[in-house]
């Protein structure tokens, strides 16, 4: 089976798992590096990778129900974790992996840096040219031009339009 999408000039490694393989949609010029694993549980998933893009080994990805997007110039590194699912554990008594998933869309924007071991949590939507710090577990919408740190990863810096400079944030 092949991909729903494979753009000119892309390179994909040897992978370790790839459900669904059909509904992943990857654009021109992307290198993804050996390892790969992606999980697409079931057939209305999506996992979207635009072009100019480069994702380093043992990538780990999940999506379910809803729309997991890498847009262009996205630059990430080893041991990287994406996901737009979450297991529920709200029922007493039953596992987790017995009850329903949760999907929320993730979408990490054009020109971002996400660093080695990163995990990026359901729902999340980074802007334009963020840069998420090795190890950071990220979990919500942050704007563009944002230095994101941290477990959980808040903004550590953002760029000033103003000055042209980058700015510490101030966190209280």
């Amino acid at each position: 089976m092949s991909y729903g999408g494979l753009g000119t000039h892309s390179y994909v490694g040897p992978a370790t798992f790839i459900e669904h393989r059909s509904q992943v949609f990857i654009g021109n010029n992307v290198r993804i590096y050996p390892g790969m694993r992606i999980e697409l549980p079931s057939k209305d998933s999506l996992i979207s990778i635009k072009d100019n893009v480069s994702i380093g080994q043992n990538f780990h990805a999940v999506s379910y129900k809803k729309n997991l997007v890498i847009s262009s110039g996205v630059v990430i590194s080893a041991n990287v974790f994406i996901s737009n699912v979450n297991h529920n554990y709200k029922k007493l008594g039953i596992s987790a992996l017995k009850q329903e998933l949760i999907s929320r869309d993730t979408k990490i924007g054009e020109n971002c840096f996400i660093g080695y071991g990163a995990v990026i949590l359901p729902g999340t939507h980074l802007g334009k040219q963020c840069i998420v710090s090795a190890n950071a577990v990220v979990h919500r919408t942050f704007d563009d031009y944002s230095v994101i740190a941290g477990v959980p990863a808040r903004t550590i810096k953002k760029y000033d339009k103003e000055t042209k400079k980058w700015r510490k944030v101030e966190n209280v």
